[in-house]
């Protein structure tokens, strides 16, 4: 039974009610948005081009957001900065629902974003604080998890309020669920004072410049690693509905193939977690970006249905397996004191490596074909891992059991 000296994984109040819970909650809202922003920009009299415009306001809205997030959550509290983003988001998703024009719908999907950069920037410092390093890959992991779930279930829940009152009605199902997860935060407290337990570093506050001057060498070597791991993880987002509009498939074909990987990928977070932290963050993040690399390499060389399924489960897999593993890597190598703003720069990396993969299938394509643009994608899963391999060991004692032995860390 846990008690002082052994407590539990997950703590009810602080991190099941205290980030989990809001988080998925947040992300069922985003999952509802995703699939109407291009439908409700061309409602607006957009074209599909402007549509699409439209819809990169998103990621657009979060990588620019991300500095400003990690010295928000510097200054005001890792909470706090989770209720402002949740206020935010649910007024820019009643906006989005009120939209008579354009512009205003393109004002409220870059505020979403902006809302969304700051609420998982406050979470991942939040369980940073508050999970100690052993334990830190499970929460982190399934902290990926659920965001992996709220994604997948709020297309559907979106798509049966859409049903029933209109193309607006996955809006205010975002502001509905913004707010709960809003509230959460608001009334549960921590299980322990754990500001007691790490009692906040005295001192000037950093600046997010003098983080980056101070750690230049890290973002140069491991976080060109994450950016690589984020480019190879957005690509995987595109390449299936491509390939499959390629091979001639249906719609709603391709669409099953994408979520059947999908829930591949929901299932292997937590099994993830527990082997980054018993055996050591590579352990995972290499095995990872290989499997998904090899994975893009063959699914130009599927020709139907059941060969394109079977590839994008592998895909699946792999992206799976490394849930959790960027946040993980962040929060090793983050200070304690500007840890924020550590966060909010390692963010932009990640994010930034989100947007470029599937630019990168798009350069591809442009100068040679689709299977060309996949391919140059792949070849970004075996650089990752090898660039994991030379530079995680460097910036954390969790690499692997050998860094651990040298740091005389027993786990």
């Amino acid at each position: 039974m846990p008690d002082a000296t052994n407590p539990p994984l997950f703590p009810f109040r602080s991190v099941v009610l205290g980030a989990f819970v809001p988080a998925f909650l947040f992300d069922v809202g985003v999952g509802a948005l995703l699939p109407v922003i291009a439908p409700a920009s061309i409602g607006l009299g957009s074209s599909l081009a402007v549509a699409g415009v439209v819809a990169a306001l998103l990621p657009i809205g979060t990588i620019a957001a991300d500095l400003p997030a990690g010295a928000l959550a510097a200054r005001v509290g890792d909470r706090l900065a989770m209720i402002i983003a949740g206020v935010v988001g649910a007024v820019a998703y009643a906006l989005a629902a009120l939209a008579q024009s354009l512009w205003l719908l393109a004002v409220a999907v870059l505020v979403l974003g902006a809302a969304e950069a700051v609420f998982n920037l406050a979470r991942h410092s939040y369980l940073t604080e508050i999970t100690p390093p052993l334990k830190r890959a499970r929460v982190l992991s399934t902290l990926g998890g659920v965001h992996r779930i709220g994604q997948f279930v709020g297309p559907f829940v979106g798509a049966f309020i859409i049903a029933h009152v209109g193309l607006g009605g996955a809006y205010w199902l975002g502001a509905v669920v913004a707010v709960a997860a809003t509230a959460t935060v608001v009334v549960v407290r921590d299980d322990v004072d754990h500001h007691a337990a790490h009692p906040a570093p005295t001192g000037p506050r950093p600046t997010v410049l003098a983080i980056l001057r101070e750690h230049r060498q890290l973002f140069l070597t491991l976080g060109l690693a994450c950016l690589l791991v984020g480019a190879v993880r957005g690509a995987r987002q595109t390449v299936i509905p491509l390939w499959g509009e390629h091979l001639g498939l249906p719609p709603a074909v391709t669409s099953v193939i994408f979520g059947v990987a999908g829930g591949v990928d929901m299932l292997l977070f937590y099994p993830a977690g527990k082997v980054m932290d018993r055996m050591g963050r590579n352990w995972i993040a290499i095995p990872s970006m290989l499997v998904m690399g090899v994975a893009l390499a063959m699914l130009p060389l599927t020709h139907g249905v059941a060969s394109l399924a079977v590839v994008s489960m592998v895909l699946g897999f792999g992206n799976g397996i490394g849930s959790g593993i960027l946040m993980t890597l962040g929060s090793d190598a983050s200070p304690a004191h500007g840890r924020a703003q550590f966060l909010g720069l390692w963010r932009v990396l990640q994010d930034t490596g989100s947007a470029v993969g599937p630019l990168v299938v798009s350069a591809g394509t442009a100068l040679g074909s689709l299977a060309a643009g996949i391919w140059a994608t792949a070849v970004l899963g075996p650089t990752a891992a090898g660039a994991l391999a030379r530079w995680v060991p460097r910036w954390t004692v969790h690499a692997n059991r050998s860094t651990r032995r040298a740091a005389g860390i027993r786990v």
